[in-house]
């Protein structure tokens, strides 16, 4: 159980997508991940904090969020969920309150800056 609030109803007002990982093999052997399309819902974003990183031989953008939405058992880590355009990693999935009507999901982004 988070320790996150539980959100009033109308404070799930903005739109998301998500997205379930697949990996299939691909013709040269390699796995190939994709990403499926489960559904679009109303949801409460929260931005929580932001760095600026070294990633290969260039600077990234890390941000994390908070995001929830009403229970559904089809999401968990290595999910996406596409918030305005932008692709969130879901690190984690869980019950807000322990009674299935909510799901508070902590999301990673990373952008490449230069």
């Amino acid at each position: 159980m988070s320790s996150e609030r539980l959100p009033a109803l109308g404070t799930l007002r903005e739109r998301i997508q998500l997205l379930r990982k697949s990996q299939t093999i691909g013709p040269e052997g390699g796995h190939v991940t994709t990403y499926i399309p489960l559904a679009t819902v109303w949801a409460r974003v929260r931005s929580l904090s932001g760095t600026l990183t070294s990633q290969a031989d260039g600077r990234a953008s890390k941000a994390s969020h908070s995001i929830v939405i009403r229970f559904r058992s089809d999401l968990g880590p290595g999910d996406r969920i596409v918030y305005r355009t932008r692709p969130l990693e879901i690190l984690s999935a869980s019950d807000l309150n322990g009674r299935r009507a909510y799901l508070a999901c902590r999301c990673s982004e990373t952008e490449a800056t230069g």
